[in-house]
């Protein structure tokens, strides 16, 4: 199984890279290819919003990292995303890394968006400061996970599971319960 990881966080040592770590090492320890994206340290021109790639399937702007990126996602088999929460979202070079690879994530339609995307298999994490359970009723891990499920569902993303992780500033290690569950959620698509 090919599975792409592509990690939203600024932070190289952070939660969610610790958090995508077990998961990568669970998922080579049961011999599948394993592949991890930074979107920090890839290098994205802004969607300049010409619409130009919804009619030509292709970005009107320059070639750069996002192509490469879209490619990856193309050849997996399943993908974990992982995000801390900002303001309620997902980091902006995350989201640009979206912006610029619609095209290839779903294609217009007269009637529906098509996703093309379908039949591959999906993790999402986040993470945020405020603690639980009040990261889940305010939205802030949640509005992260609601971001990437919105990018999910229009790509077609069968999503699996999704983990959120509260209070990391009151609590900024991960426990045992974080690894079950990290180790718990890449399982449920290696056995898929």
């Amino acid at each position: 199984m090919n599975i792409l990881i592509i990690n939203g966080s600024p932070r190289p040592n952070g939660l969610i890279q610790q958090m995508l770590r077990i998961i990568q090492e669970e998922a080579e320890r049961h011999e599948a290819k394993v592949e991890q994206i930074n979107t920090n340290n890839l290098s994205i021109k802004a969607c300049i919003g010409c619409m130009a790639c919804r009619s030509k399937n292709k970005c009107s702007l320059k070639e750069d990292d996002s192509q490469q990126a879209l490619k990856k996602l193309q050849e997996a088999d399943a993908i974990v995303m992982g995000a801390p929460c900002y303001w309620g979202n997902i980091p902006g070079q995350m989201k640009l890394l979206f912006d610029r690879i619609v095209y290839g994530l779903m294609r217009d339609t007269p009637r529906f968006p098509e996703p093309l995307m379908k039949g591959k298999k999906c993790i999402l994490i986040s993470t945020c400061t405020t603690p639980w359970p009040w990261n889940i009723l305010f939205n802030q891990s949640r509005g992260a996970i609601r971001a990437m499920r919105e990018i999910c569902k229009y790509a077609g993303f069968d999503i699996v599971k999704t983990i959120e992780r509260g209070g990391t500033a009151q609590h900024p290690s991960l426990n045992e319960t974080d690894r079950r569950k990290c180790v718990k959620a890449i399982q449920k698509i290696l056995a898929s």
